[in-house]
């Protein structure tokens, strides 16, 4: 088995390699050159590709129609032929999206390091480009079955790129759009055209910010503050996407697989299958979210399911997320308000609002140290404290540690530090360094009694008086 997967995942790289090898071939040989509008001409294609492709246009159409000054741009004829105002509305947006202005000379003598994943339509490969800047890359998947079932029903290699394309440029007017701290950023794209000389046109690739696929299993074994910020970025996310300027933003496919961690902030990173359409109903029984376990009905308002995406939304955040991520582990003094959370996502009792409201509640409360004020003053006490000391050795792991080789928790204050040392069978000091988490509370590393102590002007040391003999030179 470990040989089969080691075979497919090297037979996918070299599929990766010979595609961007082929992008990069085009855009050099054709990048300085003029771009026809057709080749061999659409009127010679199969009907029915002409229809799938002048559909594949009209769903971007709707998005590219947000600013009043576009609205005239409704009226244009959308016949069987290339609109290239459609897709020069979408190249000017993602050149706009882009902060770094990327685009085909980018991609030049770039590095193609692994494959990060493949699907029906895209393939997408973690590349680092000139300079050492690392990016995702978005390209059609030559070998994914929507390319092959459009060439077994079409042979037509090129207008079938272009119709599978069509999905990666929705998405990059999606990701124009919708702007967020919580989505991914796009940096630019590439597309290599079709020529009137006949040669291969129509690659595409989608330039991103590279994040890290979010691991559930990993996630679980981290400390509680980190899979609160997964959570809390979740909830931003959604109260963005619940007014976002395509209106209320349903995630369809809404599963840990859809999101990356850049830099530690969540990021929505699939924007394939979401949809701002509105249900429309005539009673309340046309409101209804079917889920495995559970359903729900929201109120038919003025022939509008009121709320739906984003209910549907927040009970998916809660079944795929918050069940597993917030609850185990929760700081013992703010279950309650974890078990509020829990429980108005889980029965929906609550809006967007009300959640992130309840979030930043719990955020204030951890932050604050508030839920710390019954932990025993004198257990301080029971420490020497020795000042600009650092300790080697004596390592002991614990519990959700920030460090694989030692036991290195988050703390608000030397207070609870020694709280949690007394806790400890082991322990017998720790030291504050003055490093951070996210959410501003300090990193304490924590050492058994063969810790050996010596100077260090980054570290105070915090010495149980009972177990340890110290230096009058430190």
């Amino acid at each position: 088995m470990g040989n089969s997967l080691r075979a497919a995942a090297l037979l996918a790289f070299v599929v990766l390699s010979i595609l961007v090898s082929l992008l990069i071939s085009s855009v050099q040989q054709f990048g300085a050159q003029g771009v026809f509008n057709v080749t061999r001409g659409e009127e010679q294609l199969p009907e029915a590709l002409i229809s799938q492709l002048s559909e594949r246009r009209r769903e971007i159409v709707p998005l590219l129609l947000l600013n009043r000054d576009e609205d005239n741009f409704s009226d244009e004829p959308l016949d069987s032929t290339w609109d290239t105002t459609v897709w020069d509305k979408i190249a000017r947006g993602a050149s706009r999206a882009s902060v770094d202005g990327m685009g085909c000379d980018s991609l030049v003598d770039m590095q193609a390091l692994e494959v990060l994943g493949s699907g029906y339509t895209k393939l997408v490969v973690k590349a680092n480009l000139v300079g050492g800047m690392a990016v995702a890359l978005k390209l059609v998947n030559e070998q994914g079955i929507d390319m092959g079932k459009c060439l077994e029903e079409f042979d037509e290699p090129e207008a079938c790129r272009e119709l599978v394309a069509y999905k990666l440029k929705k998405e990059m007017v999606l990701l124009k759009r919708l702007q967020h701290p919580n989505v991914i950023g796009l940096r630019g794209h590439c597309e290599s055209q079709r020529r009137a000389a006949g040669a291969e046109g129509g690659r595409l690739a989608v330039i991103l910010e590279q994040g890290t696929p979010l691991q559930m299993i990993q996630l679980l074994q981290s400390p509680w503050e980190d899979r609160f910020k997964v959570c809390l970025d979740l909830v931003h996310l959604l109260h963005f996407l619940s007014r976002s300027p395509l209106g209320s933003v349903a995630l369809l496919d809404f599963q840990p697989r859809q999101f990356v961690m850049v830099s530690g902030t969540l990021k929505l990173t699939d924007l394939d299958d979401i949809s701002a359409e509105l249900t429309h109903c005539r009673a309340g029984t046309d409101c209804t979210l079917l889920f495995p376990q559970r359903n729900f009905t929201v109120p038919c308002v003025r022939g509008v399911c009121e709320g739906l995406n984003q209910k549907r939304n927040m009970y998916n955040a809660y079944r795929y997320f918050f069940t597993y991520l917030l609850p185990h582990q929760a700081p013992p003094t703010l279950t309650h308000l974890v078990d509020h959370i829990m429980n108005s996502t889980g029965e929906l009792k609550g809006d967007i609002n009300e959640t992130v409201q309840a979030f930043e509640e719990l955020l204030a409360q951890y932050q604050s140290g508030a839920h710390l004020h019954n932990l025993p003053a004198a257990e301080l006490t029971d420490y020497l404290l020795l000042r600009r000391v650092g300790g080697s050795g004596g390592e002991y792991r614990c519990w959700l540690s920030y460090s694989a080789q030692g036991c290195v928790l988050s703390v608000h204050s030397p207070r609870e530090a020694a709280h949690i040392c007394n806790s400890h069978s082991q322990c017998s000091s720790f030291s504050l360094t003055g490093q951070r988490t996210w959410s501003g509370r300090l990193l304490a590393s924590f050492r058994s009694s063969s810790a050996q102590l010596g100077p260090d002007n980054t570290s105070d040391m915090y010495v149980k008086k009972t177990t340890v003999s110290v230096s009058p030179s430190l």
